[in-house]
């Protein structure tokens, strides 16, 4: 394992990320390492597909901060997709103890993590932003986020992939849409699955939707989580279409707190039996052709 050592004081091998990244090798069949000293890096960063196993380590979640301020309307002319702060599209990629935020604030579509990469893994990380906050993007990317903290407005968390968030803190900033704006295909067996996660919300949030279907066959599944008030008794909106609700899975399975009203939710939601439930392991999730399992976490050696 290759080790590469990032300081903005120069005290490392390197004193921006980006350029950590570009002197990892290509192709690596190996984790090639990358330690981040706490800092605040103004960075806007690609890991591009021939930088494989890739692992960012920083020193605290709360002290090493990657960020950026683009958005949609910039006069960059940015859009949804090309306002990120970082960039992910290579295979094997993890981030651990990191901050992945967009400062613009709440003017539009304004991305801090966007992740195209196959076996993603994101543990101890913040992600901090507004709209869509995090973008789990394409059908074939597997992404497995554990003991994250992830915020925003309106579809915070959205797009195409296969993502698991474990023992995640979700929260809302104002009254609007959580997780769904997933864009699962008919293709996938799961789309956005929820572990243990707890729901809060600030003081300015107290009228949120589990979530809604960017696209027609939105799959996504809160199982043992905790909801709080702020989560509305409907749960689940269509996304003024009547058809999405045909098409649509979307399901809760032992729910608590404040926010968890079985009774009260949308008729063509799904309350999972026990046997149902049992489905929701790792290795079902992100098994198929080439099963995966996300790797238990590592030194920072």
């Amino acid at each position: 394992m290759r080790l590469i050592r990032v300081a903005p004081d120069g005290s490392g091998d390197y004193r921006t990320i980006q350029e950590a990244v570009n002197a990892s090798r290509d192709l690596s069949q190996v984790t090639v390492t990358i330690q981040i000293k706490n800092g605040t890096y103004r960075e806007k960063i690609v890991v591009p597909s021939h930088k494989t196993h890739v692992r960012l380590v920083g020193e605290s979640a709360a002290g090493t901060i990657i960020t950026g301020g683009d958005h949609t309307g910039d006069a960059a002319g940015h859009v949804t997709y090309t306002s990120h702060t970082v960039l992910v599209q290579a295979n094997d990629f993890t981030a651990e103890n990191i901050t992945f935020e967009n400062s613009a604030g709440p003017v539009g579509q304004a991305v801090a993590l966007h992740v195209e990469g196959d076996r993603a893994t994101f543990r101890h990380c913040r992600m901090l932003g507004n709209q869509d906050t995090l973008y789990p993007a394409v059908e074939n990317s597997r992404q497995y986020y554990q003991d994250c903290y992830i915020e925003g407005t309106t579809d915070f968390i959205f797009g195409t992939a296969t993502a698991v968030f474990e023992n995640c803190e979700i929260r809302s900033k104002r009254n609007s849409y959580i997780a769904l704006a997933a864009a699962t295909t008919e293709r996938q067996a799961y789309g956005f699955v929820f572990l243990n996660c707890r729901l809060t919300a600030d003081s300015a949030a107290h009228k949120v939707y589990l979530g809604r279907p960017w696209r027609p066959h939105s799959k996504t599944v809160y199982l043992h989580c905790d909801l709080g008030s702020h989560i509305l008794p409907l749960g689940w909106d269509n996304w003024r279409d009547a058809a999405n609700e045909k098409t649509t899975y979307y399901a809760e399975y032992q729910s608590t707190g404040p926010g968890a009203n079985p009774a009260a939710r949308a008729r063509w939601s799904h309350q999972l039996t026990a046997k149902e439930a049992k489905r929701y392991t790792l290795g079902r999730i992100f098994g198929g052709a080439a099963p995966w399992v996300p790797r238990p976490l590592l030194s920072t050696d």
